[in-house]
């Protein structure tokens, strides 16, 4: 993917999401997100079952289950969870994790989990209409990350098709467009879709 070390990456994903957050807490959990199977609520849960499942990575083990419920988690809750997983992986933790019958390289997984976290919190600055745009030092390291692990097989599954932007566009008009979400800079329509399992990244 890229030099950059995954728990730092992972940090200032969580640092950037912390801001982006800001207007969470506040805003009516049914307002719509860059996504239309998503509300508001439903992806705070989803957000908090993610943050909870790359923790328990830091062990080794991603156990698989049913995804979240629709029912919104606090915004404080999950600045909380999210310190918990910077501080699971900061301390020594599993070199590989475990999820179903797959073993991944926990470098590969932070590099996962630092992506839905930022692209996530994107998406509920959106959806609460926050100033919070992604910052594009973040973007471009996310790159690659998204650039390896979204392949063809997840279009229609966990996110859209990818948008069209020029290769010239800002790292973060290409980091979201590839995701298949629509920005004010893009003036292409799109969302992520919603995944119906328990997975490292949708």
């Amino acid at each position: 993917m890229n030099t950059t070390d995954p728990v730092e990456l992972l940090e200032r994903a969580i640092g950037y999401a912390r801001g982006a957050l800001g207007a969470a807490a506040t805003a009516d959990p049914d307002s719509p997100t860059p996504c239309s199977a998503w509300r508001l609520g439903a992806l705070l849960a989803h957000m908090s079952d993610s943050l909870d499942a790359f923790t328990e990575a830091s062990s080794g083990l991603i156990s698989i289950r049913p995804p979240a419920g629709d029912d919104p988690t606090p915004v404080g809750v999950l600045y909380d969870q999210a310190c918990t997983l910077l501080g699971a992986w900061t301390s020594p933790a599993a070199r590989t994790v475990r999820l179903g019958d797959r073993r991944l390289a926990s470098g590969i997984l932070l590099s996962a989990g630092a992506l839905e976290i930022a692209v996530h919190a994107w998406d509920v600055a959106r959806a609460t209409r926050f100033d919070a745009p992604l910052p594009e030092g973040l973007a471009t390291d996310l790159l690659p990350a998204a650039y390896a692990l979204v392949d063809a097989a997840d279009r229609g599954v966990r996110f859209a098709e990818a948008l069209p932007v020029p290769d010239a566009a800002p790292a973060s008009v290409r980091l979201l467009a590839f995701l298949g979400r629509s920005c004010p800079e893009t003036g292409v329509s799109g969302g992520p879709l919603r995944s119906g399992q328990r997975t490292p990244f949708g």
